[in-house]
């Protein structure tokens, strides 16, 4: 069961944007809760080798990490030992990315996010943390 108190949080969130840069970790916490309960993100995330994601926003020099597959989701601050795939963009690019209200593509496209390593696991990335959402959309009924 996903904690109705991080359901919540995400829901101010949405509506009135991170207050700091850990807030976006609370997004993978609430993928990690629903991994635990959904067979279709299970399956996935076992059918993927694991991958190392390091995540920056540029304009609060933050750093975090995700890591997925194996099974499992992982995440926390800081630097990645060895990521496959580091991305960064502005707070304001990835709190679009998070909302829908960017596409991933276009972002990548202008620049406005910057991707450097494998590309195939920033897609899965992508695919996973999608799976993800539409694993949860109920609690944001």
């Amino acid at each position: 069961m996903v904690d109705e108190q991080l359901v919540k949080e995400l829901k101010e969130m949405r509506e009135k944007g991170a207050s700091k840069p850990s807030d976006s970790l609370k997004m993978y916490e609430f993928v990690k809760q629903v991994a635990a309960e959904s067979e279709d993100l299970k399956e996935e995330l076992d059918d993927i080798d694991l991958m190392t994601v390091q995540l920056i926003i540029t304009d609060a020099d933050y750093k975090y990490w995700v890591k997925l597959g194996e099974g499992n989701v992982d995440y926390g601050e800081g630097e990645a030992d060895d990521p496959s795939v580091t991305m960064s963009a502005t707070g304001a690019t990835w709190a679009g990315l998070s909302s829908g209200e960017i596409d991933s593509t276009s972002a990548y496209m202008s620049g406005d996010l910057v991707i450097e390593g494998n590309l195939q696991d920033a897609i899965a990335y992508g695919e996973i943390l999608g799976l993800a959402m539409e694993e949860g959309a109920q609690y944001f009924e």
